[in-house]
């Protein structure tokens, strides 16, 4: 129990949505009942779209719902640095090592290929695989990916296999203006923090295995990950819980005066973890809920409740 090391990986791009919210407090409890480490992990990579005010942001509204971390980017740690902005180096060693090569097909131009995979994504034909590439255009990196099934068996969504070659096609690692994807930022930061234990969104869930390929790739020894893909919040309809609900924001309940324990219990009673009737928790009252051996065992999905925050 005591090797376990989770994490939560947030991008600083706006906000933070009731979704992810509930997905860091699922991570930070999955590690603290099982006496682990929990790692906070800023994944601002994007960086036509993240700002250093919505990380400030983002971390105070966490704390204020009760979360602590033993390592990040505001209590360092002997993992970092933190931020992915700031491991540029560690990517660009990974990318020395596999087999790539550039591609200057547009968006526009991907798009318009049929989909013809189970992940409802175009599979890329391999264009430029053979280095028929627009002197013009600036390229993108593209990972020559190997043939093979990944498989793995996800804590609460069972087994889980896919032929990447097939059903995805080689797919990018850093993009035509320089900002590396998220597919191999994700795999060298957890294998460099020794992650043990992911537990993210459901809508993550078919990129695992193209993740897990690279990591096998890159990173031969290290263990696979226990990977858990909780469900995403629902609104009070059925359907996913978007801004268009008029839900707001941790920060905006935060700053309207809304009990962060209130906030906590909604969000433990929308994945069945507390009975209906409880109305306010602290994260620390949330541990005696669950089980020390499976915290996130018996999740389900209810729509969320915010009467009375």
């Amino acid at each position: 129990m005591s090797g376990v090391r989770g994490r939560y990986a947030p991008s600083p791009t706006g906000p933070l949505h009731l979704g992810n919210a509930r997905t860091a407090l699922l991570a930070w409890l999955d590690a603290r009942a099982r006496g682990g480490v929990f790692v906070m992990r800023i994944e601002d990579v994007d960086f036509t779209r993240a700002r250093p005010e919505y990380e400030a942001q983002l971390l105070l509204d966490l704390r204020w719902l009760g979360l602590d971390w033993d390592e990040g980017p505001d209590v360092g740690g002997a993992f970092g640095p933190y931020r992915q902005s700031e491991r540029g180096d560690r990517y660009a060693a990974a990318l020395a090592r596999l087999d790539v090569y550039p591609c200057t097909c547009t968006r526009r131009e991907l798009r318009a290929l049929p989909v013809t995979s189970m992940t409802g994504e175009p599979v890329y034909p391999g264009t430029c695989r053979n280095g028929q590439t627009n002197p013009g255009r600036a390229p993108a990196i593209r990972w020559r990916v190997p043939p093979g099934s990944v498989g793995f068996v996800d804590r609460l969504c069972g087994e889980h296999h896919q032929d990447i070659a097939r059903d995805v096609g080689d797919f990018v690692l850093r993009r035509g203006d320089g900002a590396w994807a998220y597919q191999l930022g994700v795999v060298v930061d957890d294998a460099d923090m020794a992650i043990t234990d992911v537990v993210r969104g459901a809508d993550l869930l078919d990129s695992t295995p193209r993740q897990l390929h690279l990591l096998r790739a890159l990173y031969p020894e290290f263990p696979t990950p226990r990977f858990a893909h909780v469900p995403l919040i629902l609104g009070a309809g059925g359907a996913k819980l978007s801004k268009r609900d008029g839900a707001p924001d941790l920060g905006a309940l935060r700053e309207a005066g809304a009990s962060p324990a209130r906030v906590v219990a909604a969000l433990a009673r929308s994945v069945g973890l507390v009975p209906p009737d409880v109305r306010e928790l602290r994260p620390s009252e949330l541990l005696t809920a669950v089980s020390s051996a499976d915290p996130l065992a018996h999740l389900t999905s209810r729509p969320l409740d915010l009467d009375g925050l």
